[in-house]
This record gives C-alpha cells, structure tokens and sequence, in this order.
C-alpha cells in the first residue's frame, strides 16, 4: 500500500469545491456518469481499431444506492485504470484541473457565469462525499487498484481483489447531502442530465411481464420476470440520420422531451452539420401564443448526449428561443461566462447555420404543401415575424414563405400580395396602400365598406405587426399600410375624382362650430368631409402614424417619439353629404341638436368598440326612449 500527498498549492481545495460550486452541487452525479460513459465508449474505440484484444460485449454503468451503509455506488465496465494511471490521472492530472478551474472561477462561479462544469469532473464528487473510493480494473492485464481520499489531500493506493474490467466509484456521502441516499433524488438527476447517454444505465430493476402462452387457460396467472432498470435511451433520435426516421419517430421523440405536453408539434426541423463545426439536434414549432415570454428555455442543449442546460442564450438565435427540442455540439464552449460565448465566432457561426437551416425547412414546407403550411400560418407566424424583425439574414429569405393573410381567409406572400391589389389599392400618387384590420369583429364595420369599394384587407393582429409593418414600408419603395379605421376610405386610397359637398362653405364653417361646441375636444378632432351620400354620417378614425407609435411603444421600440403616454385622440369624420349633417345644421331647438349630435357620437363609438361604462348606460337609456 502507498501513501501520499496530492501535489496541490491550495491546501482547502476541497471546502473551496464545495463552496464555490455549492449551487450546482448535483452535478457531481453527471460528471461521474459522464466519465464512465468516456471511459466506455474509448474502451469502443480501441477494440474496433483492434488496440485492446479485449471482448468489448455489452456494456452498461450501474447506479447503486446503499442507504443503511449511506454509500452512492457507480459502476462502469469501461477501460478502468492501472495503479499507475490512478496515480497519474487522479492525483495529478483531474486534481490540477479542478485547482485551476477553481482558481479562474472562484469569484464567477456562484452567479452561475459558468455554463456546465466540464472538465472538473471527478472531483465534484467531494461536493457531497466527506470520503470517495475507486476501485478499478484496467483492461489490461495488470493488477486492480483501490484508492481512498477522505477530502484532505492524503490518499491511500493499493492493490485489490477486483477481477472484472471497469470501475466502480464509491461515495460516502456527507451527512449535509443525504438527499443523495433517496432513490427519487437519484432517479430525478439521472433522467435530468443522463437521459440521453449512448451507454445504458442501469438504476435498480423492474419487473416485466412474460408473454402469455398460447395455451395457457382461463386461470392463467401472468408470469413476471426481474429485469435491469434502463433509464435512459442511448440513441435517441436526433443522433440518427433523417432519413431513418418517420413522422412517427420524430412525434415520438417530442414525447420522450415533454412528457407533460399534450398537443403534437406542428413540424419539426433536423439539424445535422460536420463541417466548419459539429452540430446535430431536432427543433420542434409547437403550436404558439400570442405571449412572446411564456415560451422561452424549451430548447435543451446536450454535448455529446449529455444534458448541459436548458438557457441556449447566444447559440439558438432569439426568436428560435420560442421553439421546443434539443441542440448537441462538442464544439459550444461550457465552461465559459455567457459574454465570453456571445463573442465566440463559432457560437455566432452555430446561430447563422440554424438560422438558415430553419429558412431553408420553411420554405420547404411551403412549397411541398402550400395548403397546409397556411392552416399552420397562425399558429406559428409570431416566431416567423419576430424572426423578420430580429434576424437579417432571416428577414432576407422570409419572403419565400411568410404569408399575409386577408380577412376572408386568403393568403399571399408579399409579392403576390402587390401584384393582387396593384391596380385597385395603387393612389393618385403612385404610392400602393395595403389595408389591414387587427381585429375582425371590432373593426367590422370599416372593413365591409372597405369590401364594398373592391379592396383587399389583411388581417394582421400579432402583437409586434406594428413593427413588422414600418420594417416593410422602409424596405419596399411605394408601399404603405393602413389600418382600415385609421381614415374614411376615400382618404385610405386617395384617388383622382373628388366628391363634391351639398353644403356651402358657409354652411360648413357653421356646421363645425356647432360640433365642436359639443364633441370633447380632448379626445376629438372634427373634420369635414364630403363623401358618398349614403356613407355613414359620424365616422371615428384614428390616424395611422400615432396609434401606430403608441402601440410600437408598449410592446418595446418607436419609444423615441414618448408616445407609449400619449392620450389616445381621434378624429372624428362628419360626411357633408349625409341627411344627418343636413338635419344638425338645421335644427334650431339647441337642445335637440345636442341630442343629435351625441347620438351619432356614441353610434360611432360602438362601430369602433369605445363606448363604454357610463356612457353606454346612457346611450342604452336614451336609445329606448327615443323608440317609445
């Protein structure tokens, strides 16, 4: 038996581990996991290329509580190690790693600037163990080796009885980590971080039920048999090619993810790069809302299958951060601050490729199935316009696929779109208007009369369509949009041909003064306008570029202009050609002309879903007076 001092500056370095990585303490059972796993998978690697003339079999790791003895057992059948190389990588090599980790992070390491702690490995054990065994067998024909460390930096080596390959880690855990004793901890742990590693895990066993044979009688008794406990799938989806897959499969998978989600992923997206950086992973569209916020951390990110962190900040590009699946690359650096991530070129190289890779499948699906990528159009188009806005080199190929729909249910990319309405929506000046309402029913009054003229009206009602639309009038020359209830539609689309007004200017100017009198100017600014005679009378509006700004303000941007305060203001279109205005101007008892006036007031309110409270009770109450 040798004895000896692990060669360490940092004499603490055990409470120093324990302290600065306290927050993230259950990692250890990753980092073991994850170097039985490497510890297998090289032991692959040297039997295919014919090094170690060893039977490579099937191996699994195993899992093992010993709650009376307070011992977390983990059992590989990997490449295991000689006396010599636990000498060497255990008390030189992991130990001045984790020194030096602890050394360059210490002071980063709680606010969790840290993304993974790879590279410490081993040695996170000392987190919850006060002390740790390995008792390992090389695949080479030499004697096995049994180390202690009790946390300070004396270890003991010497030889043990262990005749089978592999290693079996031992961790007599701390009395402040007795969670680690509870079998639903374990389980938790396991499936969190190891769910997905390409070697099998066992953790305990499970019964199974045997077929029942075909000549078994009405008094049959189902047969079980004990079985290990698998808790992981060791190839999962995303590891395989595209083309063997299914719908099903991919369907499957999403389960496998999101076992408390019960709608189906609209479509899915597989990501399989080699070259300038390795990456492979399957994004899912989940059917969205209209909340850009609730959506967010869906996206898991694995490194070589296992599970690093579910905050792909800087990788996925924002506006993908709303989408559901996995992302794996060995080359994300983990064990970096996120600033120093944002600024890695191969991060941002990572971000273009999905960006386009998820360009190139929209557009795909647009073309293979036109038809049902526009029953999906609502259910994903927040992602997509969000994306337009966000991304350029997104914004750049969103002209293939991104869709406008019509209130009558069509819908045209924006080139169609142009040519569809060129020759009716096009004004005196050149310039092409698109209409478009936010709200079906609130505005369905100004629609119909927009209908009525032959125009198209689209409906856009997302919450950012403000920005998108002041994005796509800066981009395409001649072309603006309006919504339907922001002018009276001959102002919409100013043509050549004017009405002309029944009333003089006189009578006009006259006709003004009354109104103002009694419309609150605060909210209201009068216009007159001559219009067709059987137009509505009262017309609300509220001009374009104002509600326009308002509502870029509240949900972030067009802030400059301080208009997210702003009092909502209106104008208020009277039609000189309507037996209404006749009949005001006319009308001498002052109080029935105030009545008229404030009737029409709240008709045209309603039209615009702005009479309320108060002033509906009243309009109610005096309506049905009017009809007694």
């Amino acid at each position: 038996m040798t004895t000896g001092k692990i060669n360490v500056s940092v004499e603490n370095i055990f409470p120093l581990i324990k302290k600065f990585l306290y927050s993230d303490h259950e990692i250890f059972l990753r980092e073991l996991v994850s170097n039985a796993t490497d510890a297998t998978l090289k032991l692959k690697h040297l039997t295919s290329i014919g090094e170690a003339k060893v039977e490579y079999g099937n191996p699994i790791i195993e899992v093992k509580i010993d709650k009376e003895g307070k011992k977390l057992h983990l059992i590989d059948q990997g490449l295991g190690m000689t006396a010599e190389e636990v000498e060497k990588y255990i008390n030189q090599v992991a130990f001045s790693g984790a020194e030096e980790f602890l050394e360059k992070y210490k002071d980063s390491a709680k606010d969790s600037g840290i993304i993974g702690h790879f590279g410490l490995g081993f040695y996170s054990a000392f987190m919850v163990a006060e002390k740790v065994e390995i008792i390992t067998k090389s695949y080479k024909d030499e004697p096995a080796a049994h180390w202690t460390c009790d946390g300070s930096p004396e270890f003991t080596l010497e030889p043990h009885d262990k005749t089978d390959r592999g290693t079996e880690i031992i961790l007599h855990i701390a009395e402040d980590s007795l969670e680690f004793l509870e079998e639903f901890k374990i389980r938790e742990l396991l499936t969190k971080y190891n769910k997905f590693m390409p070697v099998p895990i066992k953790f305990g066993t499970r019964k199974e039920a045997l077929p029942i044979p075909e000549d078994a009688g009405e008094d049959y008794k189902t047969e079980y048999i004990e079985v290990d406990n698998i808790i992981n799938n060791p190839n999962p989806a995303w590891t395989k090619q595209p083309v063997d897959l299914t719908d099903e499969d991919y369907k499957n998978f999403y389960r496998e993810l999101y076992p408390m989600q019960f709608e189906e992923p609209l479509f899915n997206i597989h990501l399989n790069v080699d070259y300038p950086f390795n990456l492979t992973g399957i994004l899912y569209f989940p059917k969205m809302s209209a909340d850009l916020q609730l959506q967010k951390d869906k996206i898991q990110l694995y490194q070589n299958q296992v599970y690093v962190t579910d905050n792909v900040e800087g990788i996925v590009p924002e506006f993908l951060g709303m989408l559901k699946g996995v992302i794996d690359s060995p080359d994300i650096p983990l064990n970096v601050s996120r600033s120093y991530l944002q600024a890695d070129g191969n991060v941002k190289k990572i971000s273009n490729y999905i960006t386009r890779k998820v360009a190139d499948k929209l557009k795909s699906l647009f073309n293979e199935n036109r038809e049902d990528f526009e029953k999906k159009w609502n259910d994903i188009k927040i992602v997509l316009e969000y994306g337009m806005l966000s991304e350029p080199k997104f914004y750049e190929k969103a002209g293939d696929f991104v869709l406008y729909p019509t209130v009558a249910d069509k819908y045209y990319t924006l080139s169609e779109l142009k040519e569809a309405i060129a020759a009716n929506q096009t004004d005196k000046n050149g310039k092409l208007v698109v209409l478009y309402a936010s709200n079906k029913d609130a505005q369905h009054s100004y629609i119909e009369i927009a209908k009525d003229k032959g125009y198209e009206v689209l409906l856009l009602d997302s919450p950012i369509v403000s920005h998108l639309i002041q994005k796509l009038e800066g981009d395409n020359e001649n072309l603006t949009f309006t919504r339907v209830d922001s002018d009276h539609i001959d102002k919409l689309i100013q043509k050549e041909d004017t009405q002309i007004s029944k009333l003089s200017e006189e009578e006009s100017t006259q006709l003004k003064t009354v109104l103002e009198e009694i419309v609150p100017k605060t909210n209201y600014s009068v216009q007159l306008e001559p219009m067709d005679s059987q137009a509505a009378p009262f017309i609300i509006t509220q001009p374009e570029f104002i509600r326009r700004m308002k509502e870029m303000s509240q949900t972030g941007g067009g802030g400059m202009f301080g208009m997210g305060n702003f009092p909502e203001m209106y104008n208020l279109v009277v039609n000189t050609n309507s037996d209404l205005a006749t009949t005001i101007l006319n009308t001498s008892d002052k109080s029935a002309q105030e009545s008229l006036v404030k009737q029409a007031l709240d008709l045209a309110k309603i039209s615009q879903g702005l009479l309320k409270g108060e002033e509906l009770t009243a309009f109610v109450k005096r309506s049905f007076e009017l009809i007694k």
